[in-house]
């Protein structure tokens, strides 16, 4: 299919050789799959696979595989004197330009329209309990009704948890932010995405906040399609024109939604003028019940039974039949039930509990002098805020309303919301401690925190009527009326360790057995005799640079492995680089990055690790890579407020400046912005002249990649891409080189590569070091290659590493899917650390149509190891990685198929998400 289209739609580039490391590993001799520039091929159905592990099987239920000729073979090639039939590879130009989406037409978001139901079978409000194990995000609360849903707050995590719960997100009709921050809308980007990825269309949704909301807007334009925010709607006082009209009584509620089914209004605290510090209580009303039509009363004044009967309960009068007499509904209908109040408060701090306390807004619904009934307050706001005199005043003021304390609980801790991602987190640290240590919320120190008197639930007076702590899926019943109340049907049982590890030694027994195994691979390089049915295995040599190394040195933590969006068992890209007492960095930093660090550190430690970042390195602007930045830069502004800090550098590529400049708007992140085009091996050489140039990305220190003639060219220097002025950024770069220092590095070289429009790898080298005769040790390498296809430039970078951290995001037998969308293979991967002579490669940032282990070649695993979340790889262990990885195949021996949804996700072009077939998942022999 492929080879009939047009040659003016294929992509080739042709390269000469690398001097010391061949690229041949890239080259197809004869038939050179070329792609399609304006879209990518269909895929081809895939037929879900048998488990087991077995040696090359010919079976035609495979797919066919490509033919790749090795690093060793081509190396045999060239001391035979032969050479390579061609010096290319092959990559999706379209897309690396940024120009595949102007081929595609361009998508209507549509909104979800259904008739309405006013008689509502079934209404209630849920607790969606993102956060309360990690208290990193504000939980969302969930208003549902048969053919309406209604969310408010959309924190990190939302997505995840939803998927995680099979709650269908394509569903929701309005989202509702009752501050807008970090923590109330970090998820709100990568909603946004996945709803305009959703069928042939794409999905739309309301959005609903103070006047703020603007300011996020405009920041999230810089990568989310104008398209997927149209709907999106601000209130309140403004300097610019409001959506919402607000002629209306000075103190009267905005009126946001109000149709046959339910009125939305919402009351805005405003104790102070900055951006940011506006909190609002959404008032959730349902129309009343009508009485019960009694048919005798209706007889009795002369009514026969027919339309009149009709009119009459939908609130009409009519004229009696038999009887001079006008009857009136009142008199054939029973007392009417009024209509369920819920509010939603948020109350950051305690002057926001003030405001609470005297705004006139309130006034209709307090149980004294009101003439509304409140059936149920939820509180989003937290402890220190509950607990305070003021709070407790205004609680009093509803004498029998049901208050849901749904701020971070110190109880919820302990039990982590995403099970399914913890019990394999429990299973590998049963497998392998070592790599994969116990997590945070399995703590001794969530044992502690768990017996701290000054706990969030403390409980009220019974004058306050009945409080409760929020639980994950709590609900409370709005209709039928007669269960009117508290549900916890829909709690989802408690997992302890303890049970995940029961549940495992009854599933595989013969587990324990391997875990003493692996523990044995640390006592001695080659005294083993296990799963080693592999010569390489039993490899004794160790690069000069890991001599004598301390633990202390540094810890590669991965905290997501997965590509495009979160799901139940990855999440997306971050690399958390543990320097120790030198401080820390993160290599990308996708959506819920925060929350991962809790799940690894515990509360506490997380704030550690948040405090000690030292620069956050970010490859390029696809929001899987970047939405969790705000959140973490806002909780170390929290951390450091009041002490002595240094802003943190963030290293990117500008289209991230935009959007961190627009945000900062709303919060103060305290960060320094350098462009990764800042931190090129050119840039770096301007240090070291006197009077620094400007030099743009096509210098020769950047490689033949994207120099100047090469048809790559523009993919790096665009129009709206400036060229990097290094006169400007000197001071940046200089304080960045110090902080490197500080943290005991050489250097942070970034570098281009083939995805999208400023696309960058990254190379962190250690400094020199001295053992214990005084004798000089080179440092250690290590390269993350963010988002690419292989390419010269990442074979260059990583020559001599000690690590290289690459994408794999498919199977080797969907190459020509990863030409598509410019990601590569795992035998791709794998061939870029082989022909650079990289020490060890370890996998990650895989489809997730792989949901628990991808599809793995064993055959090519000499040096390499797969990525899970919470992964922690101290240098001191990398002549063990991979020994582990046989082992893998006994704790993933049952994984046939998806256990998710019934509909898969994967990736798009334009990195939004869409169906595709599920896949099964295991070791290929």
């Amino acid at each position: 299919m492929l080879t009939s289209m047009p040659h003016h739609n294929l992509t080739l580039l042709g390269f000469s050789p690398l001097k010391s490391s061949s690229f041949a590993l890239f080259l197809r001799p004869f038939s050179l799959y070329p792609i399609l520039a304006s879209s990518p091929p269909p895929s081809s159905p895939r037929r879900p696979r048998a488990a087991g592990y077995r040696r090359s099987d010919p079976s035609p239920r495979f797919p066919p595989r490509r033919k790749w000729s090795s690093f060793e073979e081509e190396k045999s090639r060239q001391r035979k004197g032969m050479s390579s039939s061609s010096d290319s590879f092959e990559f999706n130009k379209r897309r690396a330009e940024g120009k595949d989406k102007i081929d595609k037409p361009k998508k209507s978001l549509k909104r979800n329209t259904r008739t309405l139901n006013p008689t509502n079978t079934i209404a209630y409000v849920q607790i969606l309990g993102t956060g309360m194990d990690t208290q990193d995000t504000s939980p969302s609360v969930l208003l549902f009704f048969d053919k309406q849903r209604f969310i408010f707050n959309a924190g990190e995590g939302l997505q995840r948890f939803c998927t995680e719960h099979k709650i269908k997100l394509s569903k929701v009709d309005h989202i509702f932010l009752s501050r807008v921050c970090s923590e109330t809308a970090g998820g709100l980007p990568g909603l946004l995405l996945t709803l305009a990825g959703i069928g042939e269309d794409g999905l739309s949704v309301n959005v609903w906040g103070p006047s703020d909301l603007k300011y996020l807007v405009d920041a999230m334009r810089s990568f989310i399609p104008r398209a997927a925010m149209v709907h999106t709607r601000s209130f309140g006082p403004s300097d610019s024109t409001p959506q919402i009209s607000s002629s209306k009584a000075k103190d009267d509620p905005f009126v946001l939604v109000n149709d046959e089914v339910v009125k939305i209004s919402a009351i805005l605290l405003e104790p102070g003028s900055k951006s940011g510090e506006t909190s609002v209580v959404y008032v959730c009303e349902l129309p009343e019940i009508n009485g019960k039509f009694d048919p005798a009363k209706a007889m009795a004044l002369g009514l026969r039974a027919g339309p009149k009967y009709g009119k009459l309960q939908s609130g009409q009068s009519v004229k009696s039949d038999f009887k001079d007499i006008t009857v009136h509904p009142s008199d054939v209908m029973g007392p009417s039930v009024p209509g369920p109040v819920v509010l939603l408060v948020d109350c950051p701090t305690e002057s926001h509990a003030e405001e609470l306390l005297s705004t006139p807004s309130m006034k209709s619904y307090y149980s004294t002098d009101g003439d509304k009934f409140v059936n149920c307050i939820i509180h989003l706001s937290p402890a220190s805020v509950t607990n305070s005199a003021t709070y407790q005043s205004w609680m009093k003021r509803f004498h029998s309303a049901q208050h849901i304390l749904a701020g971070h609980e110190t109880k919820n801790m302990e039990f982590p919301i995403l099970k399914a991602s913890s019990r394999i987190t429990a299973r590998l640290n049963y497998l392998c401690p070592q790599f994969f240590p116990a997590p945070g919320f399995w703590s001794p120190q969530h044992a502690t925190d768990l017996t701290n008197p000054d706990s969030s639930s403390k409980c009220f007076g019974s004058s306050l009527g009945e409080n409760v702590s929020a639980e994950n899926l709590l609900k409370f019943t709005l209709r039928p009326h007669v269960n009117l109340g508290i549900d916890r049907s829909c709690i989802p049982s408690q997992l302890t360790s303890s049970r995940v590890i029961d549940e495992l030694l009854s599933e595989i027994p013969e587990i324990s057995s391997k875990t003493e195994e692996v523990k044995r691979l640390w006592n001695g390089p080659h005294n083993n005799k296990m799963m080693i049915e592999e010569p390489w295995l039993n490899e004794s040599t160790v690069p000069s640079c890991l001599e004598n190394i301390r633990r202390d040195d540094m810890e590669i933590v991965l905290l997501g492995t997965g590509s495009s969006q979160p799901s139940r068992y990855r999440n997306v890209s971050a690399v958390y680089i543990d320097l120790f007492s030198r401080g820390s960095m993160l290599l990308d930093c996708g959506e819920g990055t925060l929350g991962q660090l809790k799940r690894r550190y515990g509360l506490q430690g997380a704030d550690e690790a948040v405090k000690k970042l030292k620069c956050i390195w970010i490859s390029h602007i696809h929001a899987d890579h970047h939405t969790g930045l705000a959140r973490i830069l806002a909780r170390r502004r929290e951390l450091l407020k009041g002490g002595a800090r240094e802003p943190v550098i963030v290293v990117g590529p500008r289209p991230l400046k935009n959007f961190l400049d627009a945000y900062q708007r709303l919060e103060d992140l305290d960060m320094e912005f350098l462009d990764c085009r800042n931190t090129t091996s050119t840039s770096w050489a301007s240090l070291e002249t006197t009077s620094p140039e400007k030099t743009t990305s096509n210098g020769s220190a950047e490689g033949s990649l994207f120099s100047k003639g090469s048809p790559m060219q523009s993919i790096y220097k665009r129009p709206s891409s400036p060229v990097t002025d290094n006169a400007s950024a000197l001071p940046y770069l200089k304080k960045l080189k110090r902080v490197l220092g500080e943290m005991g590095l050489e250097d942070l070289i970034s570098f281009p590569v083939v995805h999208c429009p400023q696309a960058f790898g990254v190379v962190l080298k250690a400094a020199e070091r001295k053992n214990m005769a005084g004798d000089k040790i080179p440092g250690w390498k290590t390269v993350y290659s963010g988002d690419t296809r292989p390419c010269p430039q990442m074979v260059e970078a990583s020559k001599g590493a000690t690590v290289l951290i690459h994408e794999a995001t498919f199977e080797d037998a969907l190459v020509e899917e990863a030409v598509a969308k410019n990601h590569s293979t795992t035998k791709e991967a794998i061939d870029v650390g082989s022909s650079a002579g990289v020490y060890r490669i370890i996998l990650t940032h895989f489809s997730q149509r792989y949901p628990k282990i991808p599809v793995i070649d064993e055959s090519h695993m000499h040096n390499t190891c797969i990525a899970f979340d919470m992964m922690s790889i101290n240098m001191a262990d990398l002549h063990v990685l991979p020994k582990v990885v046989p082992y893998f195949k006994n704790l993933f021996r049952n994984v046939v198929v998806d256990d998710e949804d019934d509909e898969g996700e994967e990736e798009s072009d334009d990195g939004l998400m869409m169906s595709v077939n599920k896949v099964s998942s295991f070791f290929r022999n």
